[in-house]
């Protein structure tokens, strides 16, 4: 028996026998990690040469640039617009101050007017109604330096509901001049005058120094030169004393 298997393993009935060399693990996958890694080299190498003879990276880069300049524009849009707005915020601060202010002047002038009015209804209902369409009330003069005389006077009209009146006014001085007797008017003339319920008028004139002046007269003419109304003051013989009838 023993002859008979030496002899099947020498002839050419024996079994096959493989001889494989032994690598530990780690070195095989080290082997299979290297080819791998260069496979994908070669492929990623592959890509990028397809691409550059394809002309995809040119491509590429010229909307990479068109992307940034758009952001740039974006950029610079966006910060005209934060400007925009902060001018406009300073703007509507300003125009709310000023309105601000605007109403308290106004609320102040309408005080003030709602305290004329009142005043002008209280001395309405002192003035004496009478039937004259015209009244020139509170002349006054005095004597502010030699050789000038300055007047004040109130012309009213009484009716509560009198048209507008225009018309004129003068002046008309009287008194003594190197012992003669001397009188003077404006030197312009009549003067215009309008009002619709009262007008405060005044004015300054200049005489000869050596005047001596005993009365001053206003009066108020028409358009057509009439005089409607006139009133005289007395004055004392000192030019610089202040006095009236009324």
């Amino acid at each position: 028996m023993r002859w008979k298997l030496i002899r099947r393993r020498l002839s050419i009935s024996a079994p096959r026998m493989i001889v494989r060399s032994h690598l530990p693990w780690p070195l095989r996958w080290a082997a299979l990690a290297l080819a791998l890694g260069f496979s994908a080299a070669l492929a990623l190498w592959a890509f990028e040469a397809g691409k550059s003879i394809a002309g995809l990276d040119a491509g590429l880069e010229r909307e990479v640039l068109q992307l940034r300049e758009q952001v740039q524009a974006l950029h610079a849009e966006r910060d005209r617009a934060q400007a925009v707005a902060h001018a406009s915020e300073a703007l509507l601060a300003a125009e709310r101050t000023a309105q601000e202010r605007l109403t308290a002047q106004l609320r102040q002038a309408e005080s003030r007017a709602l305290g004329l009015q009142e005043d002008l209804g209280f001395f309405e209902r002192l003035l004496p109604a009478g039937d004259q369409p015209l009244q020139i009330r509170a002349l006054q003069a005095d004597a502010p330096a030699p050789g000038q005389l300055r007047y004040q006077m109130l012309v009213m009209q009484p009716a509560r509901a009198a048209p507008a009146f225009n018309g004129r006014y003068e002046i008309v001085l009287g008194g003594q001049l190197d012992g003669q007797p001397w009188r003077m008017t404006l030197p312009d003339g009549a003067r215009p005058l309008a009002l619709q319920r009262y007008v405060r008028v005044e004015g300054l004139i200049d005489h000869p120094v050596a005047a001596v002046l005993q009365t001053v007269q206003a009066r108020v003419l028409d358009e057509a030169g009439r005089v409607l109304v006139s009133h005289a003051l007395d004055l004392a013989p000192a030019p610089s004393s202040r006095e009236s009838l009324r």
